[in-house]
């Protein structure tokens, strides 16, 4: 969680019991030494009340965009894999790699929340980036092939099939 007045993460963690609610306050440990040596009890209570009612108008006002920007990313779909983004949200797993491409918008918040960054720094797969593209294919045609059964086209089915065989034979 980062701080509430700079960007830097919050270690101090506050609430305020002095109001008919309690307030939160998430604050870095600069922001936090001055906010618990802050000026008169009078200056603290206002600014506390201030605070209270910017972040119930922000809560408010965010939570109507914040919904509607959620229905339409859940309707967004992988179009190799087929996978929605809804379904990653309830399953916590993707698709194939060109899901980080088809979510890049909504993966990156969550990525740099979860893990402060946005760009990976680990290590990487040992095999070549031909056979990861060839696994994506077969999963992209995986899914070709269950819609041509579930559309009753066999035709079509039994040539993904083929296609589907002939790749992995490649790749084994």
């Amino acid at each position: 969680m980062k701080c509430q007045r700079c960007d830097r993460p919050a270690t101090y963690h506050i609430t305020e019991l002095t109001g008919p609610t309690p307030v939160e306050v998430h604050l870095c440990e600069q922001h936090a030494h001055e906010y618990l040596s802050g000026g008169s009890k009078a200056t603290v209570e206002m600014t506390q009340v201030a605070e209270q009612v910017a972040q119930h108008y922000a809560k408010h006002m965010a939570v109507g965009q914040a919904a509607e920007e959620m229905r339409r990313a859940d309707q967004q779909t992988c179009p190799y894999c087929g996978i929605s983004f809804y379904k990653f949200r309830s399953q916590g797993r993707l698709g194939c790699p060109y899901d980080y491409k088809a979510f890049r918008e909504q993966l990156e918040f969550l990525l740099a929340n979860i893990h402060g960054e946005t760009r990976h720094k680990g290590k990487r797969s040992s095999k070549p980036p031909e056979v990861a593209a060839r696994r994506t294919e077969l999963i992209r045609l995986r899914r070709e092939m269950r819609e041509a059964v579930d559309a009753e086209e066999y035709e079509r089915a039994s040539q993904i099939r083929d296609e589907i065989r002939r790749i992995e034979a490649e790749v084994v």
